[in-house]
């Protein structure tokens, strides 16, 4: 799974402008959006007595004592079995791949203080392709050892379609705590302190349809894997990969170590709404390499303030998208516009940073998301095509094998920052406090089209990417173009970027 490099060339240095504390009093004041991104968080899941199932068996189920063996008992069960578990740690069996492995329609229910146990023996907790299955009120944890299942999950290990995961925790995995696989929804969950992600969703075949309904999704990446295999862009509070349709709303997403949450490579159709996003290492929301989203009314705060000052010649937004934006030839909503709007920022690394790598295209070797290509017209822009030189200089190559950051709009967002909020490294020089809309100078490779300024002046000039009234308190800057051009409020604001129109500052 590809990550995005997010440095420029060595050398790159911010300095603040001699306007940068100017605000102008005159501008038209923003009208505030319908809705507002919530206060404070409401998926406050983790530890609920709401996480507490029957404490007596429902009618028709079979009832699973902790002295069963639970992958034995499903196993001599029909299709369409309702488990009961009793209170009290359960187990599967002895062997690093004992595990459950579900018939289409089962349904497992935990009785209040029902537990599976990996014992840090068993990689995986429910696996095979059985279609809704439904899992509730059940705590699943100690699935393997650090450092195991790399890539892999626990519940749901092979990405079955249907399956629904509720008020239940998935807590202290190997890997990631639950894989997501096509019309699935987790609601009401748990995802703590799982070695990899909370969530992966990922399949060969793609994944669609999904849905993550105020889940508290927290403390992932305990293994550390970005130490573990550097740059592999696989780590945080959870992953999406190849997904379309995916519906993220009313999440509390804090404290993960990495991205909290990331949408990587071709990913479509999209919304994000109504999250809390507060205290993860890196961006709240890194949309990368996809299209069509619409990120509304959620809540950030510090945000990207553990990795931020790590990459001093870039900034880590709240909000970064790379190569991302609106085409109306990807099939789903929000094909016209990408829409970042009604969302409060408070006191993170930086706010919304829209970013395209000039060195970045379906067949180049600096595609870190290799062997796929973009979605627009992908029977013409092939892989092979897109690696030609002779082809990719021409039309409509020369288009289509680009994944573009365009036609996104931000607007009616509150940016409130005070450095001395964030600590001493929260400086120009680290790149703190800072929207941007730029590219970089095209190098690589030797025959790419889109080598020098073209990506640059794309984005910035004709890719119809536009802040518009946004209100800001405290010292923001600008970058706007190329990496590292940093401007001040008023050019950021004049004739030759005409951002933020109808916005104030304070």
């Amino acid at each position: 799974m590809g990550a995005e490099p997010r440095s420029p060339a060595a050398g790159t240095a911010y300095a603040a402008t001699s306007d940068d504390a100017t605000a102008s009093g005159a501008q038209a004041q923003a009208t505030a959006p319908s809705e507002s991104a919530p206060a404070s968080p409401t998926a406050k899941i983790c530890g609920s007595s709401r996480l507490r199932g029957p404490s007596t068996r429902p009618k028709g189920s079979v009832r699973v004592s902790t002295t069963a063996n639970l992958a034995s008992v499903v196993s001599n069960k029909p299709a369409g079995t309702t488990f009961w578990l009793t209170p009290g740690v359960h187990s599967i069996g002895g062997g690093a791949y004992d595990s459950v492995e579900p018939q289409n329609h089962d349904r497992f229910v935990g009785a209040p203080g029902a537990i599976i146990s990996g014992r840090h023996t068993n990689l995986y907790a429910f696996v095979g392709h059985a279609k809704d299955v439904s899992i509730e009120y059940l705590t699943i944890e100690d699935f393997g050892r650090p450092g195991d299942n790399n890539n892999e999950g626990v519940v749901n290990h092979d990405s079955a379609s249907y399956w629904t995961i509720r008020w239940t925790t998935i807590q202290d995995n190997a890997g990631a705590g639950t894989m997501i696989g096509s019309h699935n929804v987790l609601s009401h969950d748990c995802l703590k302190d799982n070695g990899q992600y909370g969530f992966n969703a990922y399949s060969d075949s793609g994944v669609g349809y999904v849905s993550l309904i105020a889940n508290e999704i927290s403390g992932n990446n305990t293994d550390n894997w970005e130490v573990r295999e550097p740059g592999c862009g696989c780590t945080g509070g959870g992953k999406f990969w190849d997904t379309r349709h995916a519906r993220i709303v009313g999440n509390y997403l804090h404290g993960n170590h990495g991205v909290a949450l990331w949408a990587d490579t071709n990913n479509r159709d999209f919304l994000i709404e109504d999250n809390y996003f507060s205290s993860n290492d890196d961006a709240g929301v890194m949309y990368e390499i996809s299209y069509n989203v619409r990120i509304v009314h959620n809540t950030f705060v510090r945000n990207a303030i553990v990795d931020g000052p790590e990459n001093p010649g870039f900034p880590t937004g709240a909000i970064y998208l790379s190569e991302s934006g609106s085409d109306p030839r990807v099939k789903g909503a929000y094909g016209a516009k990408t829409v970042i709007a009604g969302n409060t920022f408070t006191d993170n690394w930086s706010g919304i940073v829209l970013w395209e790598n000039a060195d970045r295209f379906a067949g180049s070797p600096d595609n870190s998301s290799s062997g796929v290509t973009t979605l627009v017209a992908p029977k013409v822009a092939t892989l092979k095509a897109c690696s030609t030189p002779s082809l990719i200089r021409k039309k409509p190559y020369v288009d289509d094998c680009r994944w573009k950051t365009q036609n996104v709009s931000v607007s009616y967002n509150s940016f409130r920052f005070t450095p001395s909020h964030i600590g001493s490294r929260c400086t120009v020089a680290n790149a703190c406090g800072f929207n941007g809309i730029f590219s970089n100078y095209g190098s690589d490779p030797a025959w790419s089209p889109y080598k020098g300024t073209v990506v640059e002046k794309h984005i910035t000039f004709s890719q119809h990417n536009k802040f518009s009234h946004n209100t800001y308190v405290g010292p923001w800057r600008f970058v706007i173009l190329e990496v590292g051009h940093v401007v001040s409020w008023n050019t950021w604001r004049s004739a030759a970027y005409a951002q933020d129109p109808a916005s104030t500052r304070s």
